[in-house]
This record gives C-alpha cells, sequence and structure tokens, in this order.
C-alpha cells in the first residue's frame, strides 16, 4: 500500500552523515546469539508491521512516498550495522545486526520513536526468546504477527488532526550552550557515557522527593549544571520529551509523535531542597503536558511539516530544516527522554543490557534513560567527547546518596540514511 509521507519530513530532512536521524537500540543478551534464531524473528515479527517494510520514492512534485518492499530485511553479523535506505539494506528503513551476545536494531526516526521502535522490539524479543531458549514468553502487551491492523496504527494522525489551537508566540531567553560554555568547540567526537542505577532504590528516592525518572534527572542535570557553570549568563533549559499519542487520542500510532516540555532552571529555584525543586519541574511538565497545551505543539509540528513540502526543491527544504536546528540550539541546553518502563515481559529475563541511542542536529547532549531488567540505564549522548557535564552528574547523584554504576564509555557511532538529496 503506498503511504505518502507527512510527519516524516522534518526528520528525513534533519538528517545528515554527522548526525543521522537513526534510532539504535542495543541489547545484551545472556548468551551468544543464535543467527537462525534471529532470522526467524525479524521475519515474523516485520510481517506484524508491514508499515516499515517500506521503500522510499520520489513522486511528481518532489513528494515522498513509501511503497511496499517485499525484500528481506537485512541482518548482518556486525555491530556497526549498514547504510539504511540503500542498496546494503534492501533499501529498508530498518535492520538489524549482531556480534556475541549483542543484537542491534536500527530504524529511521523519521518513522517512529522510542515508543514506535520498543514496539517492535517487544515483539522481536517474544519471537527470539521463543525460539532460541524453547520456552512459552507471556505475550501480554505485544503485538503479534497475524492480528489486526487497525487504521489508527496505520495513519498519521498529525495529517489528520484538524480544529488544532495556535500555537503560543514565544520569545525565550537563549538557552546556555554546553559546547560554548565548556570550551568544547574543537571537541566534536561524539561519545555515549552510560550510567546503571537500581530501578526500585531509584524509584524510592524519586517517590521521597516528589519526582518521576525524567523529571527528576532533568533537574538533577540543570542541578548540576548550575554548579559546573555558577558565573553564565543564558538560562539552564532541558527539555523533556512528550508522547503526543495521549493528547492525539491516538495510543497505537506509529510514526514519531515527540512533543517536549521546556523545564527552565529558573534563579529563584537554586536555594530551594531538592523536593521542592522536584514539585516545580512536575508543575512545568503538566502545564506543558494538559491537552490543548500540548495539540498546540501539534499545531508546530504540523505547520512546519506544510512549510517542508510547499518548497519545490531539497536545497529550499534543506535550509528551512537546517534554520529549525539553528533555532532549537539556541532554546535548549539539553534534552531528556523516556519512553517508559520497557514491559519486555518474560524475555526480560535473558537480557544483560538494553540501550537506545539516536542524535540529531543541533543537540549537544541527549540523554535516553531506559528501564530494563530491574536498573535505569541512562545514557548521555553527546556531541563531544568531555566528561566534564557527566562528572558534574554524577557528582550530583552521589551528593544525593544515589548508587550508581558507569558502565562504559563508547564512541557514537549511528548508520547513515541514504538519501537522494545527500547522495
Amino acid at each position: 500500500m503506498n503511504q505518502l509521507l507527512f510527519s516524516e519530513y522534518r526528520s528525513m530532512y534533519s538528517s545528515n552523515r554527522e548526525h543521522p536521524t537513526v534510532i539504535r537500540i542495543r541489547i545484551r543478551m545472556r548468551d551468544l546469539i543464535d543467527p537462525d534464531c534471529i532470522r526467524h524473528a525479524v521475519d515474523v515479527t516485520m510481517k506484524r508491521y508491514p508499515y516499515f517494510c517500506v521503500e522510499m520514492k520520489i513522486r511528481e512534485g518532489n513528494r515522498l512516498e513509501f511503497i511496499d518492499n517485499h525484500r528481506p530485511v537485512v541482518i548482518t553479523n556486525s555491530l556497526s550495522g549498514v547504510e539504511l535506505n540503500s542498496d546494503a539494506s534492501n533499501y529498508h528503513l530498518i535492520s538489524f545486526s549482531w556480534q556475541d551476545n549483542w543484537i542491534i536494531m536500527d530504524v529511521s526516526h523519521a518513522m517512529t520513536d522510542g515508543t514506535g521502535a520498543y514496539e517492535i522490539v517487544r515483539t522481536f524479543l517474544h519471537y527470539y526468546c521463543s525460539k532460541r531458549y524453547h520456552v512459552t514468553i507471556s505475550d501480554a502487551g505485544v503485538r503479534l504477527a497475524g492480528d489486526e491492523i487497525t487504521a489508527e496504527e496505520w495513519d498519521d494522525p498529525v495529517l489528520k488532526a484538524t480544529d488544532l489551537p495556535t500555537p503560543p508566540r514565544t520569545d525565550m531567553p537563549t538557552a546556555l550552550n554546553l559546547r560554548t560554555a565548556a570550551h568544547l568547540e574543537q571537541d566534536t567526537e561524539s561519545t555515549v557515557y552510560s550510567i546503571a542505577v537500581d530501578e526500585k532504590e531509584f524509584m524510592r528516592f524519586n517517590i521521597a522527593n516528589d519526582g518521576s525518572p525524567a523529571t527528576m534527572i532533568s533537574l538533577l542535570l540543570s542541578r548540576a549544571l548550575a554548579k559546573l557553570f555558577p558565573d553564565r549568563e543564558d538560562v539552564i533549559r532541558v527539555t523533556m520529551t512528550v508522547n503526543l499519542r495521549k493528547a492525539l487520542g491516538t495510543p497505537l500510532a506509529h510514526q514519531s509523535l515527540v512533543g517536549g516540555a521546556f523545564l527552565e532552571y529558573k534563579d529563584e529555584l537554586k536555594d530551594w531542597p531538592l523536593d521542592r525543586q522536584a514539585t516545580a519541574y512536575r508543575g512545568m511538565v503538566f502545564a506543558q503536558t494538559r491537552e490543548e497545551a500540548a495539540l498546540a505543539g501539534v499545531a508546530s509540528q504540523k505547520g512546519i511539516n506544510q512549510m517542508l513540502l510547499s518548497k519545490a526543491t531539497d536545497l529550499e527544504r534543506l535550509g528551512i530544516a537546517n534554520m529549525i536546528g539553528s533555532m532549537a540550539e539556541r532554546a535548549v541546553t539539553a534534552t531528556v527522554s523516556y519512553v517508559g518502563k520497557a514491559g519486555f515481559t518474560d524475555s526480560e529475563d535473558y537480557i544483560r543490557d538494553f540501550r537506545l541511542w539516536t542524535s540529531g542536529p543541533g543537540v549537544a547532549l541527549l540523554i535516553e534513560i531506559s528501564a530494563v531488567g530491574g536498573r535505569f540505564t541512562i545514557d548521555f549522548l553527546q556531541s563531544f567527547s568531555s566528561p566534564i557535564i557527566v562528572n558534574a552528574f554524577l557528582a550530583e547523584l552521589e551528593e544525593n546518596g544515589i548508587k550508581y554504576d558507569l558502565q562504559d564509555v563508547l564512541k557514537l557511532e549511528l548508520p547513515n540514511v541514504r538519501l537522494p538529496w545527500s547522495q
């Protein structure tokens, strides 16, 4: 079934080789990977997600379109994966790879977000673990091959949304730029610092201090930055990602439906106790995620994609995407993203590590939080290698009695998406 693109435009035109808009999920299993089992699991899984089994084409009028792609989804024995939307990926925008006991899934962020990617992984793990370990895996909350796929799951809710509120005009003060503040202009090696904390202990800490995982990480980061840069002139403003499916009334939708709540560490907050600060941050999130506020964000996104569509040439569209990226860089210090508890059912018994990596232009620091197997993994996805921000954050954890394990430091590597205008 042919699908004209809409919500995908901004992410497609924002992707480049330095910062490909790709979600990479890395899963370390308990045992070595069985290649026959992974092939079986991928093939059955993709039967459940026909809207991800597509190839991108350009129609008349420079409109982008997805058409059915019946070639197999590629699986490689490597940790690097393959270039998406290319011959190496059979022109799919999704691929899998494996090595030793690691499984990696790469998918274009233009097609889906963390919530949608989790759905694919949940299905894949169900089939992989069932076959690999000869066990019955619970299918509670798991989308399975043979399910009826409703229009709600398939259709783009942003394109269909009408009677949206007018987005408010905002003139926010410039946000603190981490690269400039820390003198990291020449440090261009994208790096991931992965930190693990016990899930039960961190949730007890949140409950005791009126926090939630994403708001608390945002607050602890803000406090760390305030101490690290006491003479800053610009504001510390963290964006916490928001799932727009609830506001749109489309919980099954597969598209990338991410908004954001701005959390500004105002001067009057700095002398408050942690629990009062957390209450203030939660209040900011509540105000910005009410239905009308969230739908105003949808209206803004719809307007951006309509503007991109109104341009006839790729050069014009790239110019708009670059302009939006520059505006985001001036508006946001860092971004914190948390999909929620993974809910991989019995498959979690066989998982030893889980990471979600991604990147985007204009984002110097993105923190991805994963909750799998009884712990939170906090990935600092940096466009630089310096540990200065991570060390300040870890000092904040220590000060608040939060035990942590710095698991590893890795180069942030994501596959490119081959696009007609960037070849």
